[in-house]
């Protein structure tokens, strides 16, 4: 199943419009439709000591140049002594 997101705005007359979707017509899809937060932008969310809930949020990711190089050198290994 594949699955796109879009925001819209609801007309006047209670209808709505989504236009430029990534399937094929004809294509059968499922429609849900939920209302947005005033507060859903997640990097504004506070949490109750006022601090932001996801502040780590847009910081760099870390990177393993060898994720599978072990943390102690096998010199130090007792079992291989």
């Amino acid at each position: 199943m594949n699955a796109y997101k879009a925001e819209a705005v609801l007309n006047q007359d209670g209808t709505l419009t989504i236009t430029n979707l990534p399937f094929a017509a004809g294509t059968a899809v499922e429609v849900i439709v939920l209302e947005r937060s005033k507060d859903s932008d997640r990097a504004d969310v506070k949490a109750s000591n006022g601090n932001n809930l996801y502040a780590l949020q847009r910081l760099r990711p870390y990177q393993y140049d060898d994720p599978f190089e072990p943390a102690t050198a096998s010199t130090d290994w007792e079992a291989l002594k």
